[in-house]
Order: structure tokens, then sequence, then C-alpha cells
């Protein structure tokens, strides 16, 4: 059976069912008092607004539902079309367009765009565990993509917006970050509070990374000017392997992005590749893991809307 055939892709009773299994595996917490004992849910009446999933704390008498507390708080869309469009970017190795959402799910461009950005706040980690612990191998590169807000188109990579990702070859995760420029100032604290030290720092040949990989247990390069892409077990094959994802997705799904909002399509980007099928993670664990991800979070449209203007297909 398709996963999308699944009840709680369709029906709002079995979406909160399936989203309270998710956040509340040991049965309800109440988001206003942190209570677990006597909760308990609100009969509908039919005289009065039926609110789905309606509970109420016996400890600090207020009610609640599962969306509380989440990014999907105060969300007028129907909670199952929340929960296709978190299956669509999870399971779209490339992601998935604003556009084709208002088309899947019937709604409006604006709805859909908000959604989508809703759901990469949902896939941004916290995780601050250091990159190559017990000396393993952390390839760092850049890539370029777009063009940086009020920047003259010119030859090189001046004009452009700027990404700098770190892959850890044990944990096979990435780490990615949005970077103002290329000097060793902006890259030494993002590489010293992200990668341990005794890691096996592994680059192409730009200069910026000679006296940064002092800092490290080894630096080791790869010549790319010299057509050198791997001597032995040192290469940035693993750190180019996911740019390749995430420029088909940014120029062939998204193909607009402001800079503002970058960060997030790195979020989502990075979710995808550190929760990738190779690691033993299908679609469906993929996307139960993305709504886990929804819990502590909040992103208004007027927030979102400010940090950076929506336009082409993004």
């Amino acid at each position: 059976m398709s996963v999308l055939s699944s009840p709680y892709f369709h029906d709002d009773e079995a979406a909160f069912a399936k989203l309270e299994s998710v956040i509340w595996p040991e049965g309800p917490i109440c988001p206003h008092c942190g209570g677990i004992d006597k909760i308990y849910a609100l009969k509908a009446n039919p005289e009065k607004r039926i609110r789905i999933g309606l509970k109420k704390c016996g400890q600090c008498s207020k009610q609640f539902t599962v969306k509380v507390g989440t990014v999907f708080e105060h969300g007028r869309v129907p909670l199952h079309k929340f929960l296709q469009a978190v299956y669509l970017m999870c399971s779209s190795k490339k992601g998935c367009s604003a556009k084709q959402l208002e088309r899947t799910l019937e709604v409006t461009y604006k709805t859909a765009w908000f959604m989508s950005h809703r759901i990469r706040e949902a896939m941004r980690s916290g995780d601050l565990a250091s990159f190559g612990g017990g000396g393993s191998a952390v390839e760092v590169d850049e890539t370029f993509i777009g063009r940086e807000p009020g920047k003259q188109k010119r030859p090189g990579f001046h004009h452009k917006m700027k990404v700098l990702t770190l892959a850890d070859r044990e944990t096979k995760k990435a780490r990615s970050v949005v970077v103002d420029d290329l000097r060793p100032v902006t890259f030494a604290p993002i590489l010293n509070e992200n990668i341990s030290k005794d890691a096996r720092l592994m680059t192409d040949e730009a200069h910026l990374y000679k006296r940064l990989g002092k800092k490290f247990a080894t630096h080791e390069s790869v010549n790319h000017s010299r057509d050198e892409y791997a001597r032995g077990d040192v290469t940035t094959n693993t750190v180019e392997g996911y740019f390749s994802v995430f420029k088909r997705g940014m120029k062939g799904v998204y193909q607009h992005c402001a800079k503002k909002h970058l960060h997030r399509y790195l979020a989502e980007f990075d979710f995808r590749y550190n929760e990738r099928e190779v690691k033993g993670i299908d679609d469906r664990q993929r996307t139960d893991n993305a709504l886990r991800g929804i819990v502590g979070k909040r992103l208004t449209y007027e927030t979102t809307e400010t940090q950076g203007v929506a336009i082409g297909r993004c």
C-alpha cells in the first residue's frame, strides 16, 4: 500500500492521532505547565465549534492540542494537508517547490510558501556535536550560487552567495552555513566550533585553509587545479556529492532564493542528507523525524516575509 494512501494524509482526526503518536509516544504532555497527569480529551459538542484533538490539563486547567508550542500552531490549513506537505518535502531528494505544493494540496501560493518554510524550520537541527571526533575525516568546501543582494554580475564568484559545508565521513552527516566572504577570519570560528581538534581535515588547494588547518590533527588537501581529485583516501568527493544534489535542487526545483532565506534551504538539504536511505532511513521514517522537529519552534508569516521576499517559483 502506498504511503500517501494512509488515512492520516486524508482525514484530520487520523492526522491528529498520527501526530500525537509521534510527538507524545508516551502520552500527552501539557505545553503550558509540562504536566503529564490528569490530562483528558474534551468531547466534541455539536452545538459549538468542534476542535479535533482538543485536550484539557487537570493541573493548570488550560486547553491545548498537539499543535500548541510547535511550528504548526495557529495553522489554518487542515493538519492532514500539513502532513502531506512534510512527506512530499522529505521524500523528494531535490526538494518540492511551493508551486508544486500549491497544485498538489490545492492551497494558495502564499499558503504553500509559508507551509514550506515552517517545515524547513522543523528540519533545522539543533545538533552542536563536533564533527571528526576520534580522528575521523571531515571534508570542508565552499560553493557559490545565485547572486549577492546589490552586487553586479562579473567574472568569478564574488557576486554570488557563498555556502560553506562540512561533511563528516564517519557519521555521514553534513552541516552547512551561509557566509559573507571567503576570508580566514570568517571561516575560523565556524571550523573551530564545529570540528573536533583531533579530526583529519580534508580540503581542496584553497590558500585560506592552510593556516586554518594547523588547528587540527592533520590537514590534507587535493589540488583540483591540477586535476587531482583523490590521493589515497584524501578527497573532497563526499562534500562535492552533497553540493551536486543541493545545486540541482536550487537551480532545477526552487530556481530563486533570497539570501535571507538561504539558511532554511540549507537546513532542508542538510536534513535530507543526514536522514538519507544509505543510513537505513526510508521516506516514512524521515517524515516522522521531521515531525519530531516541530516542537518548541515558532515561525509567523510576518517574520518570515520581512526576512526576505518570496519570489519566482521557490
